[in-house]
């Protein structure tokens, strides 16, 4: 039965790349208990291969893969595909983490957890990317060069597209519906994923950097996503 608050998961394709064959067992059973559709891979180059053949909602991808490690298959996802992927490490180094976010990871676990994290953070990003963003009077959010087009997903500073990740665009999202309104960490924890269990709020500024990359002309001098020390971020207020 599936689990409740996931009536739509029945219809959800799981990309579960893992080496090592207890770990699959282990984690793909209660996905598929509870309606989805797991794909399984134990190696960076079948990942790739399935990823490219299937209609994929969501990727759990262990860092440590033979032929083409984990790293590499999310940076040559991330080249073509928004999908949401929860990268496995089975180092707590901070390093392994800031580079698979640096790289398009949305989220990250480290080994060992526990079934029930595991499944909690796979809800929360799927529960997300079904249901969408949460429109308001507008489907399209407008601020000061930025455009945000919300059922299409797309994202355009100053008239030229740019590309971002699935936990990009919800961040920019959030920040740019309330010019001016500082968000803490914790409370973008909480938005973007539902909750801050589990979760480094350093995580929000490794993905906010990322951001600047990618619609600021100078990142070390934005003009749009600001950062309000000891507290959080906010975007520009609206001119």
């Amino acid at each position: 039965m599936p689990i409740l608050g996931l009536e739509m998961a029945d219809s959800g394709t799981i990309l579960l790349v893992e080496d090592e064959e207890s770990v699959q067992k282990l984690l793909a059973f209660p996905l598929e208990r509870d309606g989805f559709h797991v794909l399984q891979a134990r190696d960076g180059e079948e990942a790739i291969e399935l990823f490219g053949r299937h209609d994929v909602d969501l990727v759990v991808l262990d860092l440590m893969l033979p032929k083409v490690d984990g790293l590499e298959v999310c940076r040559r996802l991330r080249a073509g595909s928004a999908v949401p992927i929860i990268m496995l490490t089975a180092r707590d180094d901070e390093l392994d983490k800031v580079l698979g976010l640096e790289l398009g990871a949305d989220d990250y676990i480290t080994k060992p957890f526990s079934i029930r994290e595991f499944r909690s953070r796979v809800r929360a990003l799927l529960r997300r990317a079904q249901l969408g963003p949460t429109a308001g009077p507008a489907n399209v959010i407008e601020v000061d060069g930025v455009r945000i087009d919300l059922a299409r997903r797309a994202v355009a500073v100053r008239g030229e597209p740019v590309q971002l990740t699935y936990l990009e665009f919800e961040l920019l999202r959030i920040l740019a519906a309330q010019p001016g309104r500082v968000h803490t960490r914790q409370m973008l924890l909480e938005t973007l994923w539902g909750g801050a269990a589990y979760r480094d709020p350093r995580t929000i500024d490794v993905h906010v950097r990322h951001l600047r990359e990618k619609i600021e002309r100078d990142p070390s001098d934005p003009e749009y996503l600001f950062t309000v020390r000891g507290v959080g971020y906010r975007f520009r207020d609206a001119t």
